[in-house]
């Protein structure tokens, strides 16, 4: 039965179960009073009994002590018994009236000798056969005689009664009142977390699978406390934060698939040229052998090319895992040194390019990879010369700002469209698509030179126009020493 009560009040909803936890406690409180006024009620009431009784007394002493009995107007039943005292034993006096006796005087009697035991007024409730509870009080009226009034305490017994009838009324619709009208302000109050459970629902029913899927539901009830505020905005936020993360999801995963598209695109196309070069290589070796060099020149061609390829796949697949197993190496290197064997490398495999190279007459020594960041350096310088058109000017500039060391390479080219810019460091990413690979390159220059330059605690960042295209690597001085995830030279 117990767990059956149980079970059922954990089925009740949150405001039912909190207008019976505040029924319950009300009725408690109830109780207390009640039972605090009830006492208090019968213990004053008694009080004034006994004090009606001693006044009584007063006046009936002074007509025994005159009369040598107990005449006058008397209460209605009320018992008087007068008894006189012999060798410590009370006497009964014979009364006026029969009536001023009950039947059974045996609670008058002990009440007389415990006043001639204790030699002063005695108060006791007794409860006289056939007649029911009364109050009993003996006094000595004069030397050697004991007077005991009785009264009835059943008027006491009923307004008592009465009292507690109209507090059981009065409590209980008052009870009734709290439960019902404390269960709607809690319901009203509580609305706004409905309106939560509801939005939750309403996302646990969305299809979140779907690459693009987004959460258009909020929790917008406004009604209710500071803390059901807190908890509203809280969960907003859970809801943005979640939001977000899907959107991010879905960006990977578009990525991913276009990554993967081009990655193999861009590995079948010397994988069938290695393959027809092959043949190529095959039939001329048969039938004309002074073509075999030609042939095989190709064929290590696209071989070298795919394998260019591989390395870069490779190295950004392990700087993105570069708590697990990073590509640096670090070891002192000095930057104006590494960007002078950078510009010279430049001049002699694109003379069609003129370049710049503006240096600092002091080295700046820097504890990086050096391999990395000439690879780095490299890359920006190809990628400007590779979408120029020959003959256009290209500059690269070494700068040191407090805690930073800065390489600038700027050509004057037509420069790159807005869209653009924002992608030119995505992977496989290229500004003109109708480009060759031969002439455009793979697409992974500018990705591997960010992702190198973000392992050294630096960046590399693009600012362009018609005339000038600008790519900065930045490598903070401080962070050079020991970049983040960056294995020590061994």
């Amino acid at each position: 039965m117990i767990g059956r009560l149980r079970r059922t009040y954990r089925r009740l909803r949150l405001g039912t179960r909190l207008a019976l936890g505040l029924g319950a406690l009300a009725l408690v409180v109830f109780a207390v009073v009640g039972t605090a006024l009830t006492t208090y009620m019968r213990d004053y009431l008694s009080n004034q009994l006994d004090d009606q009784l001693g006044l009584a007394q007063v006046a009936q002493s002074k007509s025994i002590a005159a009369n040598g009995s107990l005449q006058g107007k008397k209460y209605y039943r009320w018992y008087y018994a007068v008894y006189d005292v012999k060798d410590g034993t009370p006497v009964l006096r014979k009364p006026e009236e029969s009536s001023d006796l009950p039947s059974d005087i045996a609670g008058l009697t002990a009440v007389a000798r415990a006043q001639i035991s204790k030699g002063t007024e005695v108060l006791r409730t007794s409860d006289l056969s056939g007649e029911g509870e009364y109050r009993l009080r003996g006094c000595e009226v004069e030397p050697g005689v004991v007077l005991v009034s009785g009264a009835p305490t059943d008027a006491i017994d009923n307004t008592v009664r009465q009292l507690v009838i109209i507090q059981v009324v009065a409590f209980g619709l008052a009870l009734l009142a709290l439960v019902v009208l404390g269960r709607r302000l809690l319901r009203r109050g509580l609305q706004p977390l409905s309106d939560m459970a509801h939005t939750a629902h309403g996302i646990a029913s969305h299809d979140l699978t779907d690459s693009a899927a987004r959460l258009p539901l909020r929790a917008e009830n406004r009604n209710g406390g500071p803390e059901v505020e807190e908890l509203r905005t809280a969960f907003n936020t859970m809801l943005e934060h979640i939001d977000d993360s899907l959107a991010v999801r879905a960006e990977a995963e578009q990525r991913l698939r276009r990554f993967v598209a081009d990655a193999s695109h861009e590995l079948r196309t010397p994988l069938m040229s290695v393959r027809g070069y092959a043949d190529l290589f095959q039939y001329a070796a048969a039938n004309v052998p002074e073509e075999r060099d030609k042939h095989l020149a190709r064929l290590r061609a696209e071989a070298a090319r795919m394998g260019v390829l591989l390395d870069d796949l490779l190295l950004l697949a392990r700087l993105d895992a570069a708590d697990v197993e990073t590509p640096i190496r670090l070891r002192d290197a000095d930057l104006v040194e590494l960007v002078g064997q950078a510009a010279d490398a430049f001049r002699a495999g694109h003379p069609d390019h003129p370049l710049t190279a503006e240096l600092s007459e002091e080295p700046v020594p820097l504890r990086v990879d050096p391999v990395r960041i000439r690879q780095v350096l490299d890359n920006l310088l190809t990628n400007a010369a590779v979408h120029t058109p020959p003959g256009t000017p290209v500059s690269v500039t070494l700068s040191v700002a407090p805690g930073a060391a800065s390489v600038r390479v700027v050509d004057a080219g037509p420069g790159i469209p807005e869209d653009d810019r924002a992608r030119v460091f995505d992977r496989f990413y290229r500004v003109d698509k109708a480009r060759t690979r031969d002439r455009g390159g793979s697409g992974l220059g500018l990705a591997v030179a960010r992702s190198l330059a973000k392992a050294h605690g630096g960046t590399v960042e693009l600012t362009s126009e018609p005339g000038a295209t600008v790519f900065t690597m930045t490598i903070p001085l401080r962070a050079a020493s020991s970049p983040p995830g960056a294995a020590s030279s061994r």
